[in-house]
């Protein structure tokens, strides 16, 4: 039988603080390599597929870093500015 209970799901503020970072040079190295750092950003988010994102500047080792489900948790909490 499934599990009926609501799972709640937080992230410390240093954490957060800490993916935010990441997240602003990950997009910083995609602009400077003439990428739309959103379109990249999002396919990697989407397929897990870590060649969305370059090299340049550990761009993807950093963003391996970050747990998927951490960083879609703040994308919507920040979109809702919850």
């Amino acid at each position: 039988m499934a599990d009926q209970n609501t799972r709640t799901f937080t992230i410390p503020s240093d954490r957060e603080a800490e993916i935010r970072s990441t997240l602003q040079e990950v997009y910083d190295a995609l602009k400077e390599k003439g990428y739309n750092p959103i379109n990249q950003i999002v396919g990697y988010i989407l397929s897990e597929d870590p060649t969305y994102i370059t090299n340049y500047k550990n761009a993807r080792s950093l963003i391996r870093k970050i747990d998927r489900d951490e960083l879609l948790n703040l994308l919507v909490k920040n979109y809702l500015k919850l």
